[in-house]
């Protein structure tokens, strides 16, 4: 597999929140996608790694609020519940566990 520009690569997704699956590091999978401005729905799962690249993500982690800027990487605990704050932007790369 040759580099991939992660910008270039989101920004032609069809939708926003849509991710594409770049490949698998072991067990987990590396997506990268573009966020809106639009909340979306809590869940919860397996452990995730989201590092914002430009933009922000905003996030209620546990009833919590957490802003996570460009250039910052946030870890998600596995069962944790946690949703998209209206005010998200930019692109996004997710690194989460495959559940069995």
């Amino acid at each position: 597999m040759s580099a991939v520009n992660l910008t270039k690569t989101s920004a032609v997704l069809p939708e926003a929140w849509s991710s594409r699956r770049l490949g698998l590091v072991g067990t987990a999978c590396v997506k990268a996608l573009r966020m809106d401005e639009l909340p979306v729905e809590e869940e919860s799962g397996a452990a995730e790694a989201v590092l914002v690249l430009d933009g922000r993500l905003e996030l209620e982690v546990e009833g919590m609020p957490v802003s996570v800027q460009a250039d910052e990487l946030f870890m998600v605990a596995a069962g944790a519940e946690h949703a998209v704050r209206p005010g998200s932007r930019g692109t996004l790369v997710v690194v989460e566990q495959q559940e069995e």
